[in-house]
């Protein structure tokens, strides 16, 4: 069997993803279809920047979900003959039932570089966006209370996130992630209390209390709608929560290997501080207007005000952090899979697959450029989003 020229390999690559192309046309056509009744959302489609943005970002999304689908090989099988192979270039004896081609060629361990890009997709993008939601719940829980009370509690959380910025942040992650420290603190039964564990215990409870609090507030008037919700909240709350936090999810639905475990409260530490200082200054900034004065007036209480007057209003900037954030986030999980400290050796996030094809990057540059390249685009696409949020949030 010959090796595909260029126009076949493009063709193969381009027909492979087949599913993301119509996933984008569906999410682009229904979405400009109805975008006026989509609020902010419907307001990217007027701006050819969001737009590209938002492409590039679906475009991973998609092929993340899709990729089963779309990956020609396993993303860890070696194949005797395709060591450092060139994109395009065939297998020796496939079988029927596996793609007769290395469409972006492959590794120092022989292994498909197209599919470990497109499997790869899926460990940046069920991480990165994750961990960025759980950090903005605890600088969100945070922050309001420290920008709107002040005083001594504004000191004190303040002075705490400090300290954790005032550390490097890349050698604070290296500390975070190394597999080592899995073996610290005391052993309880069959389980070790370590540093991660601890710091997941704290981190991983401030989903429940946001939500807790805020539906407190919002029907701490109708004991029964309030009731409900906080039922509902604790129970599922508290059952992800001792499956990440823990490891103690009966059903193994919610869990996490001890890497990736150190890699999620890595990321979750080092961002919540940022986002704790971001909604405190919004918070300071906003608690002097005038539809805040009139819900004190009303009666409402501190956290009613916090959470349903303050923080909507804060909604634009917190989105166009929330992107940014991601995208730097994104970064730090490529860095850290580049220096082996990703979520497993053997993994085939975009940071691991480069490192294992940088040392033949003159003779062979497809299994670094091309994992590189998807990172860029993605991390492209999210500042191109959040510059699109940024402008269209300034209308509101």
């Amino acid at each position: 069997m010959d090796a595909l020229t260029w126009p076949q390999l493009l063709a193969a690559v381009l027909w492979r993803l087949w599913p993301v192309w119509l996933a984008l046309l569906a999410t682009f056509a229904l979405s400009i279809r109805y975008r006026n009744r989509l609020g902010l959302y419907g307001r990217l489609f007027d701006s050819p920047i969001s737009m590209i943005g938002f492409a590039l970002v679906m475009f991973w999304v998609f092929t993340a979900l899709f990729a089963g689908l779309i990956a020609t090989h396993d993303p860890l099988t070696q194949l005797s003959g395709m060591k450092n192979a060139l994109p395009g270039a065939p297998l020796r004896n496939p079988a029927a039932s596996v793609f007769p081609h290395y469409l972006l060629g492959g590794d120092v361990l022989a292994r498909d570089v197209f599919s470990r890009v497109v499997v790869g997709a899926r460990s940046v993008l069920a991480i990165a966006p994750a961990a960025t939601a759980f950090a903005f719940m605890a600088g969100i829980t945070l922050g309001l209370p420290a920008g709107y009370f002040g005083g001594r509690l504004d000191a004190g959380l303040s002075f705490a996130s400090n300290l954790v910025l005032a550390f490097p942040v890349i050698l604070l992650f290296y500390l975070l992630v190394t597999p080592e420290i899995q073996q610290t603190g005391p052993a309880i039964g069959h389980w070790r209390a370590s540093i991660p564990n601890v710091m997941a215990a704290v981190l991983f409870a401030f989903p429940v209390i946001f939500f807790c609090t805020l539906w407190n507030a919002r029907f701490h008037t109708d004991r029964r709608r309030r009731a409900i919700w906080l039922g509902v909240t604790l129970i599922l709350g508290l059952w992800v929560y001792a499956g990440l936090a823990f490891n103690a999810d009966p059903t193994g639905l919610w869990s996490m290997e001890p890497n990736l475990l150190n890699v999620f409260v890595a990321v979750v530490f080092v961002n919540a501080p940022t986002v704790f200082r971001i909604v405190r200054g919004i918070t300071m900034d906003l608690k002097s207007r005038d539809y805040v004065a009139a819900a004190q007036t009303r009666g409402e209480t501190a956290w009613y005000v916090m959470l349903w007057e303050i923080l909507p209003n804060a909604r634009g900037p917190l989105i166009v952090d929330f992107c940014l954030r991601i995208g730097y986030t994104t970064i730090l999980l490529g860095a850290l899979g580049f220096f082996g400290l990703g979520v497993s050796p053997e993994s085939p996030d975009w940071g691991s697959t480069i490192n294992a094809g940088r040392k033949l990057l003159s003779q062979f540059p497809a299994p670094a450029l091309v994992p590189a390249l998807a990172l860029m685009s993605l991390v492209l696409g999210l500042n191109l989003l959040a510059d699109g949020l940024r402008e269209e949030s300034l209308k509101d």
